[in-house]
């Protein structure tokens, strides 16, 4: 996964958290919708792993 695609979604789940879910939304769609099938495996994989990231406390 790029880096500008791993800190896309690391900055989603950290407005996830602190309930900026337009921004979030606004933040993750564009480089899930851009990312290739490789990628695409790797960002699900990656929210899969990270599901805890967008519900902990902040």
């Amino acid at each position: 996964m790029r880096d500008s695609t791993r800190r896309a979604l690391e900055r989603a789940a950290e407005l996830t958290r602190n309930n900026h879910f337009v921004e979030a939304m606004a933040t993750a769609e564009p480089v899930i919708l851009a990312a290739d099938e490789y990628e695409s495996g790797e960002i699900r994989q990656w929210l899969t792993d990270h599901a805890d990231d967008f519900t902990r406390e902040a």
